[in-house]
């Protein structure tokens, strides 16, 4: 394990002009797209502070940046490089002033003045076989932090953590497994007003160009098992492990989203600026197929919600795919206090701001 290489917090002022493809992103009428910030290798997952901060976790980058937008004119004129020299360190989450790290097998917990960290648990699997982590605090205060499956498709009998949600204290890094059954979830957030949590799952490969589907699922409880390696899709049986359960034994997705897609973030929107119809519905990125004959994804998709029902689901944003050619790949979502929408982008190095009635 390459030890942290804490680097002096000096905010840089560094330009952030429009240097990025936005001139074909396609959003619906009245809504606009700018670049909130550039210059950040690698971005993948979102955590905002309670002072405006907003943490970015990359994953080969081995990176964490913090973004500031002093001036509140929709860029963050502030790019600081907080460490570098981890695993993986995809999840970024912060709780009463404190920001929480996870690589692949640690959860690293930073002094408030970010000048230095000690490590909150370092006793999760060490597979880099979908290792790296989305994390963000439950109204119950834990951090919940997922535990990918370490293959395709496998069943990990050993180690009931793998294809898991756990749910890990913040204080002693003791952890219990919240959900079953989850192959590779990189984003969830939780119903606002509720204690239901809303993920992503990526579905298996291997299995055809339109099959199986990325889900999206809910866990109102601890103990459910949403059907990884048995099933897939609530309604698919496996090839190799479907005839050993059910798939009516499983808590079955809320909607199912395309195959390959690689449905990530996921943030239902709590701003004020969007329509008031938008208002409770969750935005998905979806990051984009690799091993598709055409590829799919390479956006953002709106589900529509009526209380605790997904009854819709439509592309909001898209352009991140001209033809064959990847210009983007969209990685997680993140509403901020003025209420528009982030989007991070780990092909472009970029997150990306989206507005309601123009800039």
């Amino acid at each position: 394990m390459t030890p942290l290489a804490l680097l002096p917090l000096l905010w840089a002022c560094l330009p952030t002009a429009h240097a990025r493809p936005l001139e074909g992103i396609r959003l619906p009428e009245g809504f606009a797209i700018s670049v909130f910030a550039e210059r950040v290798p690698g971005a993948r997952s979102l955590a905002l502070s309670e002072d405006g901060t907003v943490f970015v976790g990359t994953r080969r980058e081995g990176k964490v940046y913090a973004l500031r937008d002093r001036d509140g004119d929709g860029r963050a004129e502030e790019i600081a490089l907080l460490t570098e020299g981890l695993d993986s360190p995809n999840g970024v989450a912060v709780r009463g002033g404190v920001l929480f790290v996870a690589e692949i097998s640690r959860v690293l917990r930073f002094k408030k003045d970010l000048s230095g960290y000690s490590v909150l648990t370092d006793a999760l699997p060490r597979d880099p076989h979908h290792g790296w982590k989305f994390i963000a605090f439950g109204p119950d205060g834990m951090l919940y932090v997922p535990v990918g499956a370490p293959c395709n498709v496998c069943l990990s009998d050993d180690d009931p953590r793998y294809a898991s949600i756990l749910r890990l204290d913040p204080e002693t890094g003791k952890s219990e497994v919240f959900a079953s059954g989850v192959r590779n979830t990189v984003g969830f957030d939780w119903r606002p007003g509720t204690r239901e949590l809303w993920f992503t799952d990526n579905g298996r490969d291997w299995m055809g160009d339109d099959s199986p589907p990325d889900e999206l699922n809910m866990a109102d409880a601890a103990g459910l098992h949403f059907g990884f390696p048995f099933c897939h899709g609530g309604t698919i049986p496996d090839p190799e492990f479907g005839k050993r359960r059910s798939c009516s034994q499983f808590r079955p997705p809320e909607r199912n989203f395309g195959a390959h897609t690689a449905s990530l973030g996921i943030r239902f929107y709590t701003g004020t600026i969007f329509p008031e119809g938008y208002r409770g519905d969750a935005f998905v990125a979806q990051h984009g197929s690799w091993n598709r004959s055409v590829k799919t994804g390479y956006r953002i998709v709106r589900v529509k919600m009526r209380g605790a029902r997904a009854v819709h689901h439509e592309v909001f944003a898209s352009g991140w795919l001209a033809g064959r050619r990847v210009l983007g790949r969209p990685v997680d979502v993140l509403v901020i206090r003025d209420g528009s929408l982030l989007v991070s982008d780990d092909k472009a190095g970029a997150v990306y701001r989206i507005a309601y009635g123009g800039d």
